[in-house]
C-alpha cells in the first residue's frame, strides 16, 4: 500500500466557491494512483468541502441556502472574539471541512456532474491550504 500527500494552496474570497477537482485530477495522475482513496481536508474551521454541481445556478443557491440556515448575525462567537464570522464557523460545521473519495481505475469515482469543492466561509480573503493524501495501490 502506498500512501501519498500533496497541498492544494488558494487565495480565496469572502463566500466564494472554488472547483477543485482538477487538482485533485493532476494529483491522482501524478502518483499513479490504481484503487484506493484520496482523503480532500480543508484546513480551517471558517471553510468547507464538499460536492456540488459547479454551475452557475447552484454557486448562486448553495449560498442562498446557507444563507437560510446560518445567516450573517449576531452570534455568541462574535460577542467572544468580536471578529462577525460565527455564521462562517457554523457553515464551516454543517458542510465539513473533509471528504473521502474512492480512486477506481486512476480516477475518482464522482459523477459526470459532480465536483469537489472549496468553500470559503469567512468574512475576510484568506489564504488556505487543502491537504490531499491518497492510500491504496
Amino acid at each position: 500500500m502506498k500512501i501519498e500527500t500533496t497541498k492544494i494552496e488558494l487565495s480565496t474570497k469572502p463566500d466564494e466557491i472554488y472547483n477543485i477537482t482538477d487538482n485533485i485530477d493532476r494529483f491522482i495522475s501524478k502518483i499513479d494512483a490504481v484503487e484506493g482513496t484520496v482523503l480532500i481536508f480543508a484546513v480551517g474551521s471558517t471553510c468547507g468541502i464538499t460536492t456540488i454541481e459547479f454551475e452557475p445556478g447552484l454557486r448562486r443557491d448553495f449560498p442562498e441556502m446557507l444563507n437560510k440556515i446560518a445567516p450573517r448575525g449576531h452570534y455568541h462567537h462574535d460577542a467572544t472574539w468580536g471578529d462577525g464570522n460565527g455564521h462562517s464557523h457554523l457553515r464551516s460545521s454543517l458542510i465539513g471541512t473533509s471528504l473521502t473519495i474512492p480512486v477506481i481505475d486512476g480516477k475518482l469515482a464522482t459523477g459526470t456532474w459532480q465536483q469537489v469543492v472549496f468553500c470559503e466561509f469567512d468574512v475576510r480573503p484568506r489564504q488556505r491550504k487543502i491537504v490531499l493524501q491518497f492510500s491504496g495501490k
